[in-house]
């Protein structure tokens, strides 16, 4: 009995997966302060990014982009565990998802993080080539 209670209560927890849902929802909504917060408080949540940008709707991947912005002058040690994830993504057979991924990586701005974006300098698709092109010509 008291194995199945532990076994409840550990599925009422809120687990990655669910705090996935959660971030994007609140990121469609414009709630992108709180969802920096939640990102400066547990480093897990990094991992979360390549499902995060993945997602079909517009808000939630605008609402990423503008995270890492944010995370990227506030927290630049912690934003490159995203890597891993955001590095799986180059190879999506979803231009779209490539263009985010490489977009992330470019607002990371770091040495490993351009390297990783300029693999797509010569994609099949004209917008992710432009994604990159941009990233690589720096800033402004």
């Amino acid at each position: 009995m008291q194995e199945t209670l532990q076994n409840k209560t550990q599925r009422q927890e809120p687990g990655l997966e669910d705090m996935a849902t959660v971030i994007a929802d609140f990121l469609d909504m414009g709630h992108v302060d709180n969802i920096i917060a939640m990102f400066k408080q547990e480093p897990a949540y990094y991992t979360l990014t390549g499902e995060l940008i993945q997602d079909e709707r517009f808000m939630v991947r605008v609402g990423v982009a503008v995270l890492f912005e944010e995370l990227a002058v506030c927290c630049p040690d912690e934003i490159a565990q995203a890597v891993p994830c955001l590095v799986l993504l180059l190879t999506s057979p979803i231009s779209s998802v490539r263009g985010e991924a490489a977009n992330l990586l470019g607002i990371m701005g770091t040495e490993d993080a351009l390297t990783l974006a300029a693999q797509l300098k010569n994609d099949p698709d004209p917008q992710v080539r432009e994604i990159v092109a941009d990233i690589l010509s720096g800033p402004d």
